[in-house]
């Protein structure tokens, strides 16, 4: 029975789940291997590129006034001939944009096609000058005042209409009731 269930269990396959567990964790150990190796690499190329640019740095510590000024004279006339260096490929490169527009429109023009600018859409109808018109008249203060209106009704105006929709007001709603005896005395008088 025993050498039958091995091989049942050979028959299955060669990768269980355990050799496949075992596999990943050592997978996954050399490609960290592989990362840290190439960051040391990159790290040193780094290194050295900086030092071929730059040169070694200098001791600057017990140096006296003398080599300390002409450490910094050729510091000043190294970053001197670099900025020239890159004003000089900065033209170039400004140089070599404006020839190769000049040869795509001769091509262009070769070829008979020709680009059309994108033109900005207007309005025919549109007064041209709207936009300054409208600026002036920000600057207007009076047409930034609020505007108030004047047709508001009050009683005197009422009184002189006839009342709400043409019918006169009873008297007890003209005034206060010592007013009213007031009116009747002039109105006898």
């Amino acid at each position: 029975m025993e050498e039958a269930s091995k091989a049942k269990k050979a028959k299955k396959g060669f990768m269980t789940p355990e050799r496949k567990k075992k596999l990943r964790l050592l997978l996954r150990k050399k490609a960290a291997e592989e990362l840290k190796k190439e960051q040391e690499r990159k790290a040193a190329e780094r290194r050295r590129i900086i030092e071929e640019r730059c040169g070694k740095p200098k001791n600057i510590e017990d140096a006296n006034e003398a080599e300390l000024q002409t450490i910094c004279q050729m510091y000043w006339h190294r970053i001197y001939n670099l900025e020239g260096d890159k004003y000089e490929l900065e033209r170039a490169i400004e140089i070599r944009k404006m020839e190769i527009s000049d040869l795509n429109s001769q091509v262009n023009d070769l070829r008979g096609k020709f680009v059309k600018p994108t033109l900005k859409k207007v309005s025919k109808y549109e007064n041209k000058f709207a936009k300054l018109q409208k600026k002036a008249a920000e600057f207007n203060f009076r047409n930034q005042l609020k505007v108030v209106k004047k047709k508001e009704f009050t009683l005197e105006e009422e009184d002189k209409e006839g009342g709400v929709g043409g019918k006169k007001k009873p008297d007890w709603s003209k005034g206060k009731p010592g007013d009213q005896k007031v009116k009747e005395e002039e109105v006898e008088a």
